[in-house]
């Protein structure tokens, strides 16, 4: 699926993630910022990554400001961006969940 336009789910409080989708033109490209990058870096782009994969997004242009994020939180900013980015806020895709 293409992104249809810039999408942000999160904030910047202690224990969240902002993840913002946008539209890319050489696969799925991450700008990563997080306090804890040297343990966690790699699972977080690796979950954010499953998720845009499984709403078949091939293109994408992903900034990610981490604050201390539990995997769950991670999951659900990236299933909110995506939808968002894809303008399915209204129909979601439920077996994404």
């Amino acid at each position: 699926m293409e992104i249809k336009q810039t999408a942000m789910a999160g904030t910047l409080e202690s224990s969240d993630i902002q993840i913002v989708l946008s539209q890319g033109s050489n696969g799925i490209e991450f700008d990563l910022t997080s306090d804890v990058m040297k343990q966690f870096g790699d699972d977080i782009k690796e979950t954010i990554e499953n998720v845009i994969k499984s709403f078949e997004i091939e293109s994408a242009m992903v900034k990610v400001v981490d604050k201390g994020a539990l995997t769950p939180v991670i999951k659900a900013r990236a299933i909110t961006a995506c939808q968002r980015a894809l303008d399915l806020k209204d129909q979601p895709k439920w077996e994404v969940l």
